[in-house]
This record gives structure tokens, sequence and C-alpha cells, in this order.
């Protein structure tokens, strides 16, 4: 009999973690031994037409469009209105609500009010009939406040993907939802580093866990389409990603400013969307680059734009490890990147990148020095090929577990 896996995800919307999802879910499928099963927190996302088939998705009502749009954000009110009132779940979590705002503004975070609503869409809602050999969380927040109270299973595991202390979590917000779970997978090691500065008691249970990307899928969608059709004849930058304050759009705006008041040929393309949109337009005008920062919003095939671009640059204020980033280096672009937490382990600059202190004028001067030299371009794109992105042990360390010996 096929052992049982259940994986828990907060969106299938189009981001890292929901597109390292599909890549685990491809790999799990093509072996042919389990039975798998997947439950989405808010069942909204454009990835739902990416699930691989034989997967059983256990919400019964999903939305494919972007979490996003207007339809997205209505499902997203739906079901928190629905967890609010569930066994009246809002009214008995009006403490924590409190606390959580309390240690907030205490440390000088900004208040992460979507973290809280996290806890609620968990706990708010029913419980999983079934029992799994292992559920797996495969994201922060609500995916994993659901793993540890609403999921029966023999074996639970979480992923970790972002630098969790500067993502807004805490211990109080928890509610130690990580003390059943066996195994916490982090995306690189300074994500774990960060995750036990918040947990030092559960540092025995974390491992690394590289995103699994496949490579001919990403070369052969780059092959795909026509890409860019402005006939822009200068340097292309490209970044993909979300438009989120996280991102570092505002600064990358005024580098672009300033590169331009300099005299290059140049324009900045980014693909994605967000809630920065509005914000980041104002910016765009008042920094006078209207023809040269193109926000294209998403893209189904962001790869065959990937391929066309000189450049491709992940200036973030912090990151847990960039997929965006390894698709990149699969195509073999040169890259731009800040030196937070993530991208320095993907990048050794100066040799198939560079990392630099994100700010505006250092930043610009890079990214002038690239355009100045195609032939280190060149360089840094030949080395991005070399890059490792497959990591069969680790995918064989998680489904050890289900060798283990493991009462409910």
């Amino acid at each position: 009999m096929k052992k049982k896996l259940l994986f828990i995800i907060n969106t299938m919307g189009r981001a890292g973690a929901e597109t390292a999802l599909i890549g685990l879910l491809r790999k799990l499928t093509s072996m042919g031994q389990y039975d798998l099963s997947l439950y989405t927190i808010i069942p909204c996302g454009e990835l739902f037409d990416r699930i691989p088939e034989g997967i059983h998705i256990l919400n019964q009502h999903i939305k494919k469009g972007s979490v996003l749009s207007l339809s997205g954000h209505l499902r997203i009110v739906r079901e928190v209105i629905y967890s609010f009132f569930y066994h009246f779940t809002g009214l008995k979590m009006f403490g924590y609500m409190i606390r959580n705002i309390r240690e907030q503004r205490a440390s000088g975070r900004k208040l992460q009010y979507d973290k809280l609503l996290w806890r609620l869409l968990a706990t708010g809602r029913p419980g999983l009939a079934e029992t799994y050999d292992l559920a797996v969380a495969f994201i922060e927040g609500a995916a994993t406040y659901y793993l540890a109270d609403k999921v029966k299973a023999r074996h639970k595991a979480a992923f970790i993907h972002i630098d969790y202390q500067k993502a807004g979590y805490s211990q109080l917000m928890d509610q130690d939802c990580y003390h059943d779970v066996e195994r916490i997978f982090v995306v690189s090691r300074e994500v774990g580093e960060k995750f036990i500065s918040v947990y030092p008691k559960y540092q025995d249970k974390v491992r690394v866990f590289h995103n699994l990307i496949d490579r001919d899928e990403i070369r052969k969608k780059a092959e795909e389409g026509s890409g860019f059709t402005d006939r822009f004849d200068g340097c292309r930058l490209l970044t993909v990603g979300r438009l989120h304050y996280q991102k570092g759009y505002d600064i990358a705006i005024q580098a672009l400013a300033k590169i331009r008041e300099d005299g290059y040929h140049v324009r900045w393309y980014v693909i994605g969307e967000g809630l920065e949109k509005a914000k980041l337009e104002k910016l765009i005008t008042k920094f006078r680059v209207e023809d040269c920062f193109i926000l294209m919003g998403a893209r189904e095939n962001p790869y065959v734009y990937m391929k066309q671009s000189d450049v491709y640059v992940h200036a973030t204020r912090f990151e847990g490890k960039s997929i965006a980033i390894e698709e990149a280096q699969i195509l073999g672009k040169a890259i731009v990147a800040s030196d937070g937490i993530g991208n320095d382990e993907q990048i050794v600059s100066g040799y198939d990148g560079i990392l630099l202190t994100l700010n505006v004028e250092q930043l610009a001067s890079v990214l002038e020095h690239l355009i100045d030299h195609p032939q280190l371009r060149e360089e840094y794109a030949r080395h991005a090929l070399e890059k490792k992105v497959e990591f069969p042990e680790e995918l064989e360390g998680m489904l050890s577990m289900l060798d283990e010996v493991r009462d409910l």
C-alpha cells in the first residue's frame, strides 16, 4: 500500500515557495510510490493549473486566478470572515491579537497584521479526517499552524523559506507550533541560522532542503514565445518578483533614474504584481523613468524574457533563498543581488555575479559597470551555468522519515 503524504500551503499564487512545491510534487509523482494530497489555506492562485495529475486537492472549491486580483482579494475576505465566525474563533483570539500587536510595537518592528490573520485562518476551520504517514507544511504561518493543530499524521515536517525574524514571526505569534514537528527544513544555511536565533531549542530539528528546480523545463520554456516586443536596442535589466516592499523596487527606481541621468541607454523590466503597484507607479513618475522602468505585470512564462535580458537584478531587502536567482543561473545570466540572507549562498561575488550593499548609489554604480563591460557579463554568465541546482540526497532525507517508527 502506498504511503500517504499531505502537503499544506497558504495559497497557490505565483511565488517562490509555491513554485518550489510544484517542483517537489512533480518529482514525487514521477516516483509513483506515494498517495499525494494537497490542502491550501486560501484555495486561490494561478499555480493550481500546474499541479501534476494524480494529486488529491482536498479543498472543495478552488479559484485559479491571481490571489492579488480583485476576485482574489474577495476570496481572502471570504476566508477570513468564515474563520472569524467558525466556532467564534475571532472572539476567542482577541486577547492573542492584542498581545501580539503589543509585542510588535515594543520591538519597534513594522506591524504585521497579515501574520496575525494566518493564525485566524488556520484556527478557524475544521481539521482533516484522514490520518497521514507524513504531513508537511510547506511554508511558514497558517500552513504550519494548521499542521500543528488540525492534522493527524505519524510524522510531521515544516519548511522555512525566509528570514524568520525579519518576516515578522515570533514565538508568541506561533504558539509553539513546531513542538510536534520532527524536522524543520530550511532552504539555505543562513535561513536556518536565522530561524534558530528565534527557536534555539529546535536546533537539532533543522535540516537544509534546497528548492527543487526543473532545469530542462526552464530551458524549454525559455525558447517558447516571442518575449520582448518593444524593439529596444539598449541594455535590458530584469527582475521577477511580487511588488512588495521586501523586493526593494523603490531603490531600483531611484538607481535607474541615476543611471539614465548618467547617459546610459537602458530599460529595467519587472515581471510580477502586488499591492505596491500604485505606490511604485507614483515613484516612477516622480523620478521621470516612465519610459524605462516597465511594470509588466504577471507573465505565464517569465523565462523567455529572462533569457533575452542582459542582467538579472535581485536587489531585495531580505530573502530566504531566491528561486528566481536559480532560474536566471540555469539560463546563464549575469546577476546583481543584494548581499542579504540566502543571496550570498547562491552567488560568488566577482565570479558568477555581483553582491552589493543595498543602496541607490551602489546599485547604480554596479549596473553601470556591467553595462560598460559586456565581456564581464559574459564571464559571469558562463560561470552561472556551472551552478549545482539538484540535491537528490535532501529529498531522500525527507522521505526517510517514513521509515522511522512513530505512533500517533
